[in-house]
């Protein structure tokens, strides 16, 4: 059968694509201009050529995406490298990732667990600080901030007083650790590891110097292993807080073969202590020092006062930037002795 062109009309599409064929037969068209006219625009082509120009957009955002998980995982991996949290924070503590290496940090997530210690003797009244270790209520502090005393009351942080019973003693290395009566739920302090401090690392102090409780004050690690020789009882300092009526005194102690603060007397005991520029005053006693991660490095015991030497009263005496404080690895490793009621060896 003969085929009817006419029978197949040929469609629009394939007008188009016979239009656009390249190059044209000259035999058949000998009259087509040369070259030949621009085809219509495909309506489907605009948004083929849009789709490589959309994925690119979206893979861009992806990888962003990707990116930003990447940095906050890499922080994760190296914070957990140093405080063993994935959650950003020290144990113990609430130090935030935004706020730790700040002195308003480390001052918001410790102060909570910094008391003010009021210690009643027959001589007279001494104040100092102490660190909140356990939630049942468990201080650590000087032995001659309690020194001696017949009655020992704690106020808290938040201005909750409490009465305390002292539960161990060692005069050795001036530590003692009371309890207070019907406390709970009270925060606890992390305490650090004194072995990994080096000079100049940042620390910050807290305690009550001259009965301001909650007070804070900052500086750097000064020097290492400071022998430092304090007064192994109350008796010599309980007789300056009298003739002084009442405070912590100025801490008596021996440092280089020479005495600073008043006499320390014939019962003395020597400790390796952390030498500190943080400003310390009579109130610091048994408060803390604490890095930047705010972690409890040492307990503050003794400072240096520009007015040892001379007959000024307590008022005139200041931080001049020589400050001591015991190693809290000292502290830890004497926990179990002053839990069991302390001792009165020189150990």
């Amino acid at each position: 059968m003969t085929e009817n062109p006419e029978q197949y009309p040929t469609s629009q599409h394939e007008d188009a694509y016979a239009a656009r064929s390249y190059p044209p037969p000259p035999a058949h068209e000998p009259s087509a201009a040369w070259p030949p006219p621009a085809p219509a625009a495909d309506p489907a082509r605009p948004r083929r050529a849009k789709r490589p120009i959309a994925l690119l957009a979206a893979v861009a955002i992806v990888a962003a995406a990707v990116g930003g998980g990447t940095a906050v995982l890499a922080e994760s991996l190296l914070d957990n490298g140093s405080s063993g949290n994935p959650a950003g924070t020290v144990s113990g503590t609430t130090v935030s990732q935004s706020s730790r290496g700040t002195v308003s940090g480390v001052a918001q997530a410790v102060s909570p667990s910094i008391v003010e210690i009021k210690a009643t003797s027959s001589a007279g009244q001494s104040t100092g600080a102490g660190v909140i270790i356990s939630s049942a209520g468990e201080i650590v502090t000087n032995n001659h901030v309690i020194s001696g005393a017949t009655s020992v009351k704690v106020t808290m942080n938040n201005g909750r007083s409490y009465t305390a019973k002292v539960v161990g003693t060692d005069p050795g290395k001036d530590l003692a650790l009371v309890d207070v009566d019907g406390a709970s739920g009270l925060k606890p302090a992390s305490l650090g590891d004194s072995g990994n401090v080096a000079v100049g690392d940042q620390v910050v102090a807290i305690g009550s110097p001259e009965g301001l409780t909650g007070t804070v004050t900052s500086g750097i690690v000064s020097a290492l292993n400071r022998d430092v020789t304090v007064a192994k009882d109350g008796g010599q300092n309980e007789q300056q807080q009298q003739q002084q009526g009442g405070g912590e005194g100025n801490w008596p102690f021996q440092f280089g073969g020479r005495q600073f603060n008043g006499d320390t007397g014939e019962s003395t005991t020597t400790y390796k202590a952390l030498q500190t520029d943080a400003s310390l005053n009579p109130g610091n006693s048994g408060g803390a020092l604490i890095n930047m991660n705010g972690e409890i490095i040492g307990i503050n015991s003794a400072m240096y006062s520009s007015a040892s030497q001379s007959s000024d009263s307590s008022s005139s005496a200041g931080s001049v930037g020589l400050g001591f404080a015991i190693p809290i690895n000292t502290v830890k490793a004497d926990l179990a002795d002053l839990r069991a009621g302390g001792s009165n060896s020189n150990s």
